[in-house]
């Protein structure tokens, strides 16, 4: 099993960001409240590694909700950026306009007095101006047209400003959702550990091995990739073999699951989303029985583990924290879908 995280550059490191969740993240963080805190005196060795194996689970739909939280919080920061550099051209583009309108009415004040309708540029309500303009017969059809741009123009800024305000408040929401998530997979993750520090070394052992275990029955023969972008990063997953599991990052010295397969791909040029439960939408589904090496296999109905198919049997993926990325069988979890990018 794994859990996963998101950088903001494909094939980088990242430390903890922001964003809000999803109904399913919501659900996934809900469920996390509800698991076992340790190994009770009377639980076999057995039991103890089934309740390490749901802690396992709930971390990793935890870490994929933060890794969803923590790509929108990047979204949210390229939109705030956008907005806020909106309201400074507009505010500069007002200034140019108010800046000739007083270089003009300055003029007419030397030859001697102020026209009405320009007292406009020195006004913080030129919409109420204009209102009161029209009756006056002094405005000519040039300075009404600069009035009304300037109308506009100050509309639109107030709009950016109030947009730019919105995607801020967002944008600490967000974070204070990314650093909510932490704490929880943090939580989940010290509980499995002292589950399986109570577990003496042939226990621990066992349960190594009963995790990688699985069917292989109904796959193709080996053979090659889909393409040639599938088998680079094929060849860029193979090349991670014992790096360390680490949560929420992907590359390129540690990676989670969905990690793993968002650097795999960027390595053969391709952009794929952060989370596992997007990358099993990143292609075409095909059927297990028609897996080609390169293929991502995603695990369980809510897609929260995911792998990349190797052939003759066997997927390379990050499974959990402790266990570094190795390749593991294809049927050592239930198979949800298998996509072709």
């Amino acid at each position: 099993m794994g859990s996963h995280r998101r950088p903001a550059q494909p094939g980088t490191d990242r430390s903890t960001r922001v964003t809000v969740l999803s109904a399913a993240a919501a659900t996934a963080a809900a469920a996390l409240a509800a698991a076992p805190a340790g190994a009770a005196p009377q639980d076999k060795p057995s039991d103890t590694r089934a309740k390490v194996d749901r802690l396992y689970e709930q971390a990793e739909q935890a870490t994929e909700a933060y890794n969803d939280a923590d790509e929108r919080t990047d979204r949210l920061r390229g939109q705030v950026k956008r907005a806020q550099d909106g309201v400074a051209r507009g505010q500069e583009r007002i200034n140019r306009m108010r800046g000739a309108l007083g270089a003009l009415a300055g003029a007419q004040y030397r030859e001697g007095g102020i026209d009405p309708a320009l007292q406009l540029m020195l006004s913080s309500d030129p919409d109420g101006y204009l209102d009161r303009a029209s009756v006056l017969d002094r405005v000519t059809a040039r300075q009404a047209s600069e009035l009304t741009d300037l109308q506009k123009a100050q509309r639109g800024l107030a709009q950016k400003r109030a947009e730019a305000g919105r995607k801020l408040a967002e944008l600490e929401k967000s974070r204070a959702t990314v650093a909510r998530h932490k704490r929880t997979v943090e939580h989940k993750l010290a509980k499995a550990r002292r589950l399986l520090n109570s577990l003496n070394r042939h226990e621990r052992e066992a349960y190594d091995r009963s995790s990688r275990s699985g069917d292989r029955a109904g796959l193709p023969a080996s053979g090659g990739a889909a393409s040639a972008r599938a088998a680079a990063a094929l060849a860029a997953a193979r090349s991670a073999i014992g790096r360390p599991y680490v949560w929420g990052a992907n590359g390129p010295a540690g990676f989670d699951c969905s990690g793993l397969m968002q650097w795999s791909y960027a390595q053969a040029g391709v952009g794929l989303p952060r989370t596992s439960q997007a990358q099993r939408y990143a292609g075409r589904q095909v059927s297990l029985s028609e897996a080609r090496p390169g293929d991502l296999v995603a695990y369980r109905d809510d897609a929260s583990h995911i792998g990349m198919y190797v052939g003759n049997g066997q997927v390379v993926h990050a499974p959990y924290p402790g266990a570094p990325v190795r390749y593991d069988p294809v049927g050592m979890m239930p198979v949800s879908s298998v996509t072709r990018v």
